[in-house]
């Protein structure tokens, strides 16, 4: 597939590994929601190139499917551009690569979905109510330093018992 441009910078997601296990034979009716999990670490950082490893952890609640799939980000650009797409944005608390790798994703999940009869995750996953996200992300230097790292958990819910 060809690279997207992303505010000048060329980013190229290649996926490495697929895998899909269906939990739940028979899916219980209502309401259906997704947990993502993902962890970006860049491995390598080169003048006007830098090289992220992914993994993206999606599942239903309640447990019906779970999707993992790891690759590759290869970015390309301006290294003030790189940094942008790399830090967390705090409106949608996740980092503009993380959407883009989502979206190169996306028809693979559908299909793989598809091929199991199971629910399929919604093409705008990370900015959806039904999704709760838990984003891990390193930055090391080409030695394997860690000069940065973020976490975002998922949000705390509240207990129906400490409600009274």
């Amino acid at each position: 597939m060809p690279p997207a441009f992303i505010n000048n910078v060329s980013v190229t997601v290649t996926i490495n590994s697929i895998s899909a296990i269906k939990l739940n034979e028979k899916p219980p009716q209502g309401e259906i929601t997704f947990d993502v999990g993902a962890k970006l670490e860049e491995k390598e950082r080169k003048s006007s190139q830098a090289n992220v490893i992914f993994i993206l952890t999606v599942s239903t609640k309640p447990s019906i499917v779970k999707f993992g799939i790891e690759g590759t980000a290869t970015l390309e650009g301006k290294d003030a551009e790189i940094e942008k797409l790399l830090e967390i944005d705090p409106e949608t608390k996740i980092p503009k690569l993380l959407d883009k790798i989502y979206q190169h994703a996306f028809m693979t999940l559908y299909l793989i979905s598809t091929a199991m009869n199971t629910p399929y995750p919604p093409p705008d996953l990370f900015h959806s109510a039904k999704q709760t996200p838990s984003i891990e992300m390193s930055t090391a230097t080409p030695n394997g330093e860690n000069i940065a790292t973020a976490s975002e958990p998922p949000p705390e819910k509240e207990n129906a018992e400490n409600q009274t």
